[in-house]
């Protein structure tokens, strides 16, 4: 094997989130972290809720700081009567709990009749270098990718997973905001991102949209305006209110996505997912958003906001998800970080 060879030249490709898992890593939050300053009492609830959730279907994988924390949230998970069979903890430390984005990329491939999977490990900056240090996040996937034995694929740029949705069939979505910003890879252009995607997740197909929600403070991540339900749908968010910041971003959003087509060169059913308005804590907006759900194996676990259009949400998705049973998951307290379900945890394909 050449050592430049790229994992898409060997047959390696990201696969979709709703293809078999074989766990969902997460990262624990510690009190003495900055993701939630002065309201972190509330949040391991939260990762209770949606850990219980996710144990009844895959194996959960929880990166702790050393054996001391590790004994406490096993305790609170078993307070909180949370199964624990199924729940692995690792003395992976990181300072914040975002695995979406500094966790590992698994890619797969089918090769001489088996099952294979590497790990991409992307470089991680914590959003532009907005919130040093960061070096022990951007160490976790190399952690897990020796704890399972598998080969680490190195790009050599800095990438976030929330920033990156794939369809499994070939076609990626991202944003302008994000991907282009110079605060990632100001060495790079649209043309030269485009290329590592290509080699190193094994897709051919990559469509743009434009900026992100307001509050956003990773400049604009995909998981929190679009996603696919399956390799041929794809739900947004579309705020009504026109006196909302939102409104336009989102209709701009919208209107590319009416305009795009898939890897075969046809186009996409849109379903329109409802926001819950503005959310704000402290004087500050809260990035809250249906998008940013998480599909678990026979589940999809969607974040709610004790808002009136939550209800709403929750029937749209499970009108496209008839094989899953779609649960929403009070995400109040989590969304004070800036992020929700789909930017705390990182599916294991099997």
């Amino acid at each position: 094997m050449s050592d430049s060879a790229t994992p898409a030249s060997l047959g390696f490709r990201m696969p979709a989130e709703w293809e078999p898992h074989v766990a969902t890593w997460l990262t624990w939050p510690r009190p003495e972290g900055i993701s939630f300053p002065g309201r972190y009492e509330p949040v391991p609830d939260a990762y209770a809720a949606f850990i219980r959730h996710l144990v009844t279907g895959e194996d959960v994988h929880i990166n702790v700081w050393n054996r001391d924390a590790e004994e406490w949230v096993r305790g609170l998970l078993s307070d909180r009567n949370v199964p624990l069979e199924r729940v692995h903890f690792h003395h992976f430390p990181a300072y914040e709990p975002w695995c979406r984005d500094h966790g590992p990329i698994f890619v797969g491939r089918d090769h001489a009749g088996q099952s294979e999977r590497a790990v991409i490990d992307w470089g991680y900056n914590a959003w532009g270098g907005k919130y040093p240090p960061y070096d022990l996040d951007d160490a976790i996937p190399r952690h897990v990718a020796a704890y399972r034995g598998l080969q680490v694929f190195q790009p050599g740029i800095v990438m976030e997973g929330g920033s990156i949705e794939v369809n499994g069939r070939g076609t990626l979505l991202t944003t302008e905001a994000c991907l282009l910003n110079p605060n990632r890879n100001p060495h790079l252009d649209r043309t030269g991102i485009e290329r590592l995607l290509r080699e190193y997740l094994g897709v051919s197909h990559i469509l743009w949209l434009g900026d992100g929600i307001e509050g956003d403070d990773t400049d604009g991540h995909v998981d929190d305006l679009a996603r696919f339900l399956n390799a041929r749908t794809l739900a947004t968010i579309v705020e009504e209110d026109p006196a909302d910041p939102n409104h336009a971003i989102l209709q701009d959003n919208l209107r590319r996505l009416r305009s795009m087509t898939d890897q075969d060169g046809q186009p996409f059913k849109i379903v329109e997912l409802p926001t819950p308005g503005r959310i704000e804590c402290e004087g500050q907006r809260l990035p809250a958003s249906y998008a940013n759900f998480y599909i678990a194996n026979g589940q999809v676990l969607v974040p709610t906001f004790r808002h009136a259009n939550d209800a709403r949400a929750l029937e749209l998705l499970q009108a496209e998800f008839p094989d899953r049973k779609v649960i929403g998951v009070d995400s109040s307290e989590l969304i004070w970080g800036l992020g929700s379900f789909h930017c705390i945890s990182q599916q294991e394909p099997v």
